[in-house]
């Protein structure tokens, strides 16, 4: 008999890719033997292949191809995609995200297709291309509106258990050599609404140089990098990173003492690696989006909409977790 194969269908943000991670193993403690291949967007495609368990990782360009819909190439790419979609027959295709975009994709796939009701999708539109609808209650954490989807469409009872996202870093993707004790800093977010004052940033790296603690700051764009830059130029011990891909950041995660960041996917992918993890907000609501781990312990919301937390707030935190 063919093992059973399911085809997620989770595309972006990051952090909602993240989000995601637990329903694996969810599912392959309902189903052990399943096969599960996953389709996300190619800038993300590197945190599907830190699960062990997912056999295949299919990349889709949808932000790109928008942009450049009338090429020729564009078309060429979306007909590889959709070939290779139609490579396997799935017993279950699941689109997690709920949005047009990730519902078209759901439709190229071949396989009993499941996902949110009407009420439950972030678009409802998009629940016309399902065959099989559920309803998950708005109002929850990320993590708990997919797990229950996925318990939904695979039939079995919502987990109990804290959410087991699985992943580890690939060996030998450390980018270089770094400080033996260090804290990574995830100053960057995607909203400037979103980040804490720079001064914060400052005080809270001479407080880490002062106890032998690096700070090490990562960046994505020019924007990003100006600003590590400019925390680094009043810090001893801080360090601006090179541009690194998600596979390599997370190795440096996963050997970090600690991580303080802003609302941003990565702070996600810190507490996914059971990283102690500070999480800072300043401009959305930590009970729908902060963090949430294996180890609750070992990870931290603070602030809130119009609540940016204090420097003394993070260290108290910091020390709470791990001994600096």
């Amino acid at each position: 008999m063919p093992m059973p194969r399911l085809l997620i269908v989770k595309t972006s943000s990051l952090g909602d890719v993240i989000h995601n991670l637990p329903v694996i193993a969810d599912i392959r403690a309902h189903v052990p033997d399943i096969v599960i291949d996953w389709v996300v967007e190619e800038n993300f495609a590197d945190i599907p292949a830190l699960h062990p368990a997912v056999s295949n990782v299919i990349p889709v360009a949808v932000r790109r191809w928008r942009k450049h819909l009338f090429t020729g190439n564009t078309w060429h790419e979306i007909s590889v995609f959709r070939k290779r979609l139609a490579g396997h027959r799935y017993d279950w295709v699941l689109d997690t995200q709920g949005l047009l975009k990730s519902a078209l994709i759901t439709a190229f796939a071949h396989g009993e297709k499941h996902g949110h009701d009407r009420r439950s999708a972030r678009e409802p539109l998009a629940s016309l291309f399902y065959g099989h609808r559920h309803a998950v209650a708005r109002g929850q954490h990320a993590v708990t509106r997919n797990r229950q989807l996925a318990a939904l469409a695979l039939g079995y009872a919502m987990p109990e258990t804290l959410p087991d996202y699985g992943i580890r870093p690939a060996a030998g993707s450390l980018p270089a050599v770094l400080p033996e004790r260090y804290i990574v800093g995830l100053h960057a977010t995607s909203r400037d609404s979103k980040l804490w004052p720079m001064e914060r940033w400052i005080t809270l790296g001479k407080h880490l140089s002062d106890r032998g603690l690096s700070l090490l700051l990562p960046w994505g764009n020019e924007d990003e990098r100006t600003r590590a830059a400019k925390i680094a130029a009043s810090v001893a011990n801080a360090i601006v990173l090179p541009r690194l891909r998600l596979g390599e950041l997370a190795a440096v995660l996963a050997n970090a003492v600690a991580s303080v960041g802003v609302d941003t996917g990565l702070i996600h992918l810190a507490v996914a690696l059971a990283v102690p993890t500070v999480a800072i907000y300043t401009d959305t609501d930590p009970l729908l989006t902060g963090v949430s781990g294996a180890h609750p312990e070992r990870s931290l919301n603070l602030g809130g909409i119009g609540q940016p937390p204090s420097c003394d707030d993070v260290l108290a935190a910091l020390d709470r977790m791990i001994p600096v």
